[in-house]
């Protein structure tokens, strides 16, 4: 009787996964997660081969002892800060009303 019981949630988790409501969550999450950090990663790679190639550019002074390399440096955990609050607003708006509307499927299922 265990078997059965085990091997029906099993199911319902892959017709959940296979269902068109899953798919868009899916594609929605990818569409922000991949150029976004595709875009992330091309930026840091550009401020690891300026300060390993251009040394006279990134010690460049700015103000006092700011240099264009502290300043791109400090850019880099602005750009996560605002990245995380764009995922934050894309999620509550694109996101959480598919996974709330699947959760809510899936716990009146249960019932």
């Amino acid at each position: 009787m265990e078997k059965d019981v085990a091997h029906e949630a099993e199911t319902d988790w892959e017709q959940i996964q296979a269902s068109p409501e899953f798919a868009r969550l899916r594609k929605r999450l990818r569409n922000f997660v991949f150029p976004v950090s595709a875009i992330f990663l091309l930026w840091y790679l550009l401020y690891v081969l300026l300060a390993d190639y251009a040394h006279g550019f990134m010690s460049t002074k700015v103000a006092g002892n700011i240099t264009v390399g502290l300043i791109f440096g400090l850019l880099q955990f602005v750009s996560t800060f605002v990245i995380t609050g764009l995922y934050v607003r894309y999620a509550n708006k694109n996101l959480d009303p598919i996974s709330d509307k699947i959760r809510g499927d899936i716990e009146g299922a249960a019932k």
